[in-house]
Parts: C-alpha cells; sequence; structure tokens
C-alpha cells in the first residue's frame, strides 16, 4: 500500500458557550483546524485533525499548518501509511520538530492502518479496556460565582470531573475553588489549571490558601523548575501538562517526584504514536493520565477516545470530548457524550465516516 495523495482542509469552529477564556488574559471564541487526508492505491483513506487552541497557547500555529504540511507532504508519497514507525521516523528526518504538524499525518495514518486490518484504532493500540469512560468538563475563567454556576449546571448533565480555569490573582482563584468545591458532592472531582499563568510566589499562596482542600493543581508556572518549587510547597496533588513534550521531559518529572498526574496531549507529543510510547510508560511507572488534545472537533475526539479506551482504566484520570463544545459536525457518528462518559468507537480505524462536503474547498492538495 502506498500514500498517492495528502490533502488539507482547514474548518473554522464556533464556542457554542460564545467565549472560552484561561490565564492571562486570553481567550478564543472559535478556532481553526486542520484536517488531513491521505489516500491510498488501494482506496483507503486515513484522517487527522490538528487543532491549536488559538496563538497564545504553546507553540502551534494554525495557519501555519498548510504551510507545514506542504513541505512533509512530498515525502511522504509513496511511503506505506501502515508503517507507521517509519512514516514518523520519516518526518522527524525531514522537519525537525513541529509536533503538531505530523500529529494529523500519524492519525491518518492509523486510521489506514485499522481500516486496513478491519480492527478498531483502539485494538491496535493495545486493546480495548472499557466500553466508554468519565470526561471532564472545562469551566471557562469567570466569577467565582459563574464557574460555580457552569459546574452546577454541567454537573446537571452528568459531568463529575471539572477543570477550572484560574491563574489569575491569587486571592480571586482561591474564591473561585472555594466556591465550586460548595457545590460539589464526595466523589466529584475538581481540578484548578493555571495554564502556566502563574508566578511562583502567586502559585504557593494559592496552594497555601487551599491547605485541606480536595483540589488538584494543574500547570501553576511556565518553566518546569518553577512548578517543582511549588510542588515542593504543597502537599495538594500536582498535574503537569504542557510542559509534558515527550518522552524526556515526562522522565524528568517522574524521576524528581514532580507530578501525580501527567496530562497527555496527543498533538503536543506528535501523535498517536508518540502518545502511546508515554502511555505504557505512565502504565508502567505509576503515573496516572489525563488523555487529550489541545482542541478539535470530531476527527480529534475519536482519537481521543481510541488512546483512552485502550489506557487501563485504573490509569485513566480523565479525558474530555471536544466536539460538545463546537458548532460544527464533520463526522456525525463520531462518539458523543452522555451523561459524562464517552463510547469508545467500535468500527475499523478511528471508527467515524467523515463528511466530506463539511470540510469544504482543500486548501492544499499534493499528489
Amino acid at each position: 500500500m502506498k500514500i498517492t495523495q495528502v490533502d488539507v482542509f482547514q474548518v473554522r469552529y464556533g464556542l457554542l458557550d460564545q467565549t472560552y477564556a484561561w490565564s492571562g488574559g486570553h481567550s478564543v471564541s472559535s478556532f481553526l483546524s486542520t484536517v488531513i487526508k491521505l489516500s491510498t492505491d488501494q482506496g483507503l483513506a486515513g484522517f487527522g485533525e490538528v487543532c491549536p487552541l488559538g496563538s497564545a497557547y504553546m507553540d502551534a500555529f494554525a495557519a501555519g499548518v498548510p504551510p507545514g504540511i506542504r513541505d512533509l507532504a512530498p515525502s511522504l508519497l509513496g511511503q506505506d501509511p501502515t508503517r507507521i514507525r517509519s512514516v514518523n521516523n520519516l518526518m522527524d528526518s525531514t522537519l525537525g520538530g513541529h509536533n503538531y504538524l505530523k500529529s494529523p499525518i500519524d492519525i491518518a495514518c492509523w486510521d489506514i492502518f485499522g481500516k486496513a486490518c478491519g480492527k478498531p484504532v483502539a485494538t491496535l493500540l493495545g486493546g480495548r479496556r472499557v466500553e466508554d469512560y468519565p470526561l471532564y468538563r472545562a469551566i471557562s475563567q469567570g466569577t467565582p460565582e459563574q464557574m460555580a454556576e457552569a459546574v452546577a449546571r454541567y454537573r446537571s448533565e452528568g459531568y463529575r470531573k471539572f477543570q477550572l480555569k484560574v491563574g489569575g490573582d491569587p486571592d480571586v482563584d482561591v474564591k473561585r475553588v472555594r466556591s465550586v468545591l460548595s457545590v460539589l458532592n464526595p466523589g466529584d472531582v475538581l481540578v484548578a489549571d493555571a495554564n502556566t499563568g502563574w508566578l511562583p510566589h502567586q502559585a504557593i499562596r494559592v496552594v497555601n490558601g487551599l491547605i485541606g482542600s480536595d483540589v488538584y493543581i494543574e500547570a501553576p508556572c511556565v518553566s518546569y523548575e518553577e512548578c517543582l518549587t511549588v510542588r515542593r510547597h504543597t502537599t495538594l496533588p500536582m498535574v503537569l501538562d504542557e510542559l509534558i513534550t515527550g518522552v524526556g521531559p515526562f522522565l524528568r518529572a517522574y524521576h524528581d517526584g514532580a507530578m501525580d498526574v501527567v496530562n497527555i496531549k496527543i498533538s503536543r507529543v506528535g501523535g498517536l504514536t508518540k502518545a502511546v510510547q508515554l502511555r505504557n510508560l505512565c502504565e508502567s511507572l505509576g503515573i496516572v493520565m489525563t488523555i487529550e488534545d489541545s482542541w478539535g472537533g470530531d476527527i480529534t475526539t475519536a482519537t481521543i477516545a481510541h488512546l483512552a479506551g485502550s489506557t487501563r482504566p485504573d490509569f485513566l484520570f480523565t479525558s474530555t470530548d471536544f466536539n460538545s463544545y463546537i458548532d460544527v459536525r464533520v463526522a456525525p457518528n463520531a462518539p458523543w457524550r452522555k451523561e459524562g462518559r464517552l463510547a469508545v468507537p467500535v468500527a475499523p480505524g478511528l471508527g467515524i465516516t467523515v463528511d466530506e462536503k463539511a470540510l469544504g474547498v482543500s486548501v492544499l492538495t499534493v499528489k
């Protein structure tokens, strides 16, 4: 089997809740997502997606994806997409870094591989472990009262895990957390996610202000050393996210005891192939995981579902369903939330049927 054509589509997603705000005064009302289609000489096609959370979050630029794929695509033509590690090696030797550009190509290869085998991707990633799994709901930054109201609303829809966007004024952030804790029930899980927005002294004030509270602290500061300092000042469980870009940073954090939970973002590490490597390390070393991506729609949500669904349930801290946040469906049969949980697709490949009309006209074709 050989790749014969690479098509690139870009789709604009609007947020159903109008806006999504996090630390540093950043917010978005829509996302530019890139969908990759790989076609083969045997009539099989695979799809992958990458959707950066705006231009201010991590080193991923949505408008730069098509030019990056334009440089990568010629080397992909003629390659066997089922030889996924070889494709990854080729991408890494052709373009240094830029993991987010490689991620949708890697995902599309897994989609083709599954279709060629007649197996869902979850089976190929180690075997389906669960029928469905629990989701978290991200709560856009607002006043303590607004965030508590949002949590109560989503709790009524079945969610039991919540990720609060904090990373602002320490006093206000403590009030945000306490306000939300007041509307939770036993067994609910709360994560205060600063998205690297605090300086160390601010983060230390927050964790000291929350002593005795049942809350996780996620990504408090911009550098690893700063996060480690905060870690050493608190007994609250710590989640590392943006800093985990691959095996090296993960192992450093593990050996330093810097985290209790790691957030694996598929595009951040370069695709499913490298995310699975991290997942397997976590299961071996005793680190539980949030499995997700920076953002996305139906294709990203299905991709996450296969990785999460093939993970040991006791190691899956939580995950998310990005397609329920947005106003565009590109694969109507993609998994959809039900009472705060998401089912793992069972059909071959990603297990979804992409509506190419919904993708619009290709912005780039290489053949």
